[in-house]
């Protein structure tokens, strides 16, 4: 509020209530000049962008650097509007600077037919929603990714393992692949799959089962991390950026998808980011700090999308 605005809001004050006793008269203006000094105080940040030292960086700086890389792995949280509304105004902007290619976990592989097919208009909404196996949220959360992809043009891959092979390897380990048909094994990783448990992450989440232990279920996430890896790299080509979207945690810490990428080429330019949530997006947590190349902060308060 300018000095000018506030000055005639003391005047319009006092003229108003000059008859008023002088006690509650002054009570009034204290009022009004300790309201205006809080909202101009206020300041509501949803989200701020920090780099792995934890320095604040602009959406602008981080854009530019990301536009040198050849692979950009964008972690999300999966029901957070703040991340899904970044990854949009990214490609955006991108795309601008680089062709694009774009790829998704939210995507199994053997839905790539059906997704060329609504990119290409051969198949509506619907078609897709009846053919393909789409998240709950799909409509809300990416349906924008890639409908931005349709109208541009750009190739959108499906990467991730169809849930079933997920499901088998959790219970059976990764040999249960072997017996699979070879018109199912184009929809995984190549065999045998590389797997290394002492990732820290993988052996986090066995801790995560406590009592409940079962050795293959990090052997389930890495499954998935190989078969996205393995079809970004199958589907990169140069000069495009590769741009994929993934929950975080199958790239935080540069593990999971950036492990497998790198294990097979690692003269790859890749970044990381990673969605996390503070009460206080001033300043990067401690123990968010070399999470990822890029680590966007979202207010804890934040609506969730499901």
């Amino acid at each position: 509020m300018s000095n000018k605005v506030f000055s005639e809001l003391l005047k319009l004050a006092k003229n108003k209530y000059m008859s008023v006793s002088k006690q509650i008269k002054n009570s009034f203006l204290l009022l009004i000049l300790f309201s205006t000094f809080a909202l101009q105080g206020q300041k509501l940040t949803a989200f701020k962008i920090y780099n792995e030292k934890g320095k604040k960086v602009s959406f602008k700086r981080m854009v530019k650097d990301l536009s040198k890389q050849e692979i950009v792995l964008f972690g999300e949280l999966h029901n957070n509007p703040i991340a899904h509304w970044i990854q949009l105004e990214l490609i955006k902007e991108l795309d601008k600077k680089r062709d694009l290619t774009l790829g998704a976990e939210m995507l199994e592989t053997d839905n790539q037919s059906q997704l060329n097919q609504y990119l290409a208009q051969e198949i509506d909404q619907s078609g897709l929603d009846s053919l393909a196996r789409l998240w709950n949220n799909y409509h809300t959360d990416y349906k924008p990714l890639v409908d931005f992809a349709k109208e541009n043009k750009i190739t959108f891959v499906a990467t991730n393992v169809p849930r079933r092979y997920a499901r088998m390897v959790y219970r059976n380990g990764f040999e249960v692949l072997d017996s699979l048909p070879n018109k199912e094994k184009q929809f995984i990783a190549p065999l045998p799959i590389s797997y290394d448990p002492e990732l820290p992450g993988y052996k986090k989440m066995m801790k995560m089962m406590r009592g409940h232990s079962n050795p293959n279920f990090p052997k389930a996430q890495a499954i998935k991390d190989a078969t996205m890896a393995h079809f970004i790299l199958k589907n990169y080509k140069h000069p495009n950026l590769f741009i994929h979207f993934n929950g975080a945690y199958h790239s935080d810490y540069y593990e999971g998808i950036f492990w497998y990428l790198i294990n097979q080429n690692n003269a790859l330019k890749i970044k990381t980011i990673s969605t996390v949530m503070q009460e206080d997006v001033n300043k990067l947590e401690q123990e968010y700090k070399k999470k990822a190349s890029y680590v966007l902060v979202v207010d804890e308060d934040m609506t969730a999308t499901y």
